[in-house]
This record gives C-alpha cells, sequence and structure tokens, in this order.
C-alpha cells in the first residue's frame, strides 16, 4: 500500500491517556450507570469494511467511550449488502446496550435503493448521537495524467466506458456523487462497487481502477502522501488543509453537495438509561477539542447532536436520497 496508514489504525495506536475533564451526565445516564452498566464489553457494529470513514470515526470514538464508561469496547466490521448486512445484525440484537451501531448515509440512502432491506429507519433503532459528516471527494491515480475535473470529463467523452471509478458500495453517498457526475458532465464512466471505502482505495491505488469516489477521511493520507490526485471535493466549501482542491459548485455545478455522515444508534427498545447515558458520554468525547482537532485532521466535520439531531437527519434524508435515486433512474434491487 502506497502512503500512510489509514487514520483509523495510526489513532488507534496513538489513543490513550486520560480523557481532559470530566464528563457530564443526565440524572438518568447517572443512574444507569450506577446499575452497573457497562459490566462486560460492548460490542459496535460498522456495516463496512475496515479503513473506511465509519470505521475509522469508530475506532476513535470506542477508543474514548470505552475509557469513559470504564469498560471495554470492540468494534466489529460486518460488511456487505451495501451496509445492510450489518445494519439488520444490529437491528435485531439484543435491546440490552451490548450491541450498538455506528453507521453512515447508507442508512437513509438503502431504504429508496433497495426493495427490501432488514431494518425500519424510523422504528428499528434509538438515536444516540450525530457525531460527524465528511465530503467526498474525485480521486484518479496520477499515472492517469488527468489533472482536473474538465480534463476528466474530456477524456470520459473521448473515450466513453475507457475508464471506471470505485466507490465503497451500491448505494452509498459517493456512488451517487459518481453518477451525478456522470449526468452533470454528460459522460459515460463504469461503476465498480467495493464493500467499503479501505478496499475502494485500495483498488485505486493498486490500478484496479482509475478514478475513485470516497469520502475524505480514508483517501486523505494519500492524498498528502501524493499517491491519489483529488479533483474536487463534494462538499459546501474548500477543505481546509487542501486549499488547492475545489470543491464541485465552484467549478460551475450547481447543487453538487454530497457528503457522508456517521451515526451512533442503539436497536430500538434499548433501556432509556443505558441510550442518554452512551449519548452523553459520546457528545463530551466529541466536544473535547483534543479529540475534536484530531477528528478534524483526519477529514471529519465534527457534528455532536444528541439523540434529536440524529432522529432529525434520518426523517429528512430518508425522503431525500429516495427523490434522488429516483430522478438519477437508479431501480431499487
Amino acid at each position: 500500500m502506497t502512503g500512510r496508514k489509514f487514520p483509523s489504525r495510526r489513532t488507534f495506536l496513538q489513543a490513550g491517556g486520560t480523557l481532559i475533564g470530566t464528563m457530564a451526565t443526565t440524572g438518568l445516564a447517572t443512574r444507569a450507570q450506577a446499575a452497573g452498566y457497562p459490566d462486560r464489553p460492548i460490542k459496535v457494529i460498522v456495516p463496512f469494511a475496515p479503513g473506511g470513514p465509519t470505521d475509522i470515526m469508530a475506532r476513535i470514538l470506542g477508543t474514548h467511550l470505552g475509557e469513559a464508561l470504564g469498560g471495554t469496547i470492540v468494534v466489529e466490521n460486518r460488511p456487505g449488502g451495501g451496509g445492510n448486512i450489518g445494519i439488520g445484525i444490529a437491528a435485531h440484537a439484543e435491546p440490552d446496550g451490548y450491541t450498538l451501531l455506528v453507521t453512515s448515509s447508507a442508512y437513509v440512502v438503502n431504504p429508496g435503493l433497495y426493495a427490501k432491506i432488514p431494518y425500519d429507519p424510523y422504528k428499528g433503532f434509538a438515536p444516540i448521537a450525530e457525531l460527524g459528516t465528511s465530503p467526498n471527494v474525485i480521486l484518479v491515480n496520477p499515472k492517469l495524467g488527468v489533472n482536473s475535473i474538465a480534463d476528466l470529463i474530456a477524456r470520459t467523452k473521448a473515450n466513453p466506458n475507457e475508464l471506471n471509478y470505485a466507490s465503497p458500495g451500491l448505494g452509498t453517498t459517493p456512488h451517487l456523487s459518481g453518477e451525478l457526475f456522470k449526468i452533470v458532465g454528460q459522460v459515460e464512466i463504469t461503476h465498480v462497487p467495493f464493500s467499503g471505502a479501505g478496499p475502494a482505495i485500495q483498488a485505486i491505488l493498486s490500478g484496479t481502477t482509475q478514478v475513485a469516489f470516497a469520502a475524505l477521511p480514508p483517501a486523505h493520507p494519500h492524498i498528502e502522501s501524493g499517491a491519489l490526485k483529488a479533483l474536487a471535493v463534494t462538499g459546501p466549501h474548500r477543505w481546509f488543509d487542501l486549499p488547492e482542491v475545489p470543491t464541485m459548485v465552484e467549478l460551475g455545478y450547481k447543487d453538487f453537495v454530497s457528503d457522508t455522515f456517521q451515526g451512533f444508534l442503539a436497536p430500538a427498545n434499548t433501556p432509556s438509561p443505558v441510550v442518554e447515558l452512551l449519548s452523553a458520554k459520546s457528545l463530551a468525547i466529541l466536544k473535547t477539542p483534543k479529540i475534536a482537532e484530531q477528528l478534524r485532521n483526519d477529514g471529519f466535520e465534527v457534528l455532536a447532536n444528541g439523540p434529536d439531531g440524529m432522529r432529525r437527519r434520518i426523517d429528512e434524508e430518508v425522503p431525500k436520497w429516495r427523490d434522488v435515486i429516483t430522478k438519477a433512474g437508479i431501480k431499487p434491487v
């Protein structure tokens, strides 16, 4: 692999020490902790392969959350089905606070993408926190000799379907960004879905694909090292430490804004005191300056919103992405 290790592993190995400051909890959370939770390891399911943004966020949060709770958190990757396999496993787990889910935008995209999914996006989970978000990024292998979005469009128009692009999976926001790129650029480029951002990044690094649409965190170290070239980001503004990389909006593609969020949820009917405790501890961790800076450097914009913020995002984005999928002509599978 070219470039630095994925931030998840770097930060996971460097994580340690005592979290600075005292974390406030609600009365319910205090009672939950006093009742002995947790008294055994907590499993956090990530429905994607290691190395992607959701995995990175889960491992950073899990390290510090375990310390804050005085217990152990184990991250378990359960990729497949565009995230449906892992989300479904979490949805049907015992609602006792010992199986949790850190997921991405796939949670709100999949209801419009699949004819049948193994969870109810509105009723299947108790939201814990809205963690963060990342812009997507359009990447090329430097060996391709493409240096701008204009170059990429010209290349694909001159040679339709010559190029292919990797994404972390069918229906992910990077995939939908790729399909939107094909529409606005009026180009033909073949989609190659992978089981997560880590494998998608590996594909473009190895030359299996020439282009990739990915969330920023797993791509960031490879952009910095020069192993990959970023042509544009799909956020509303340029990323703070990639000032030379333009947004798609700047390049004249109005409303081409697409990000990938990370959310923290528990199976429905998990006791409210446990959900309150997990939410309070998680938000305190995210708001700690050192950790917020670490996440920002790894490509995340920290949101640190509680259950209401996560629930509001679900309510807004399930119909939003269903509409995008319909307009893009993507038929439910």
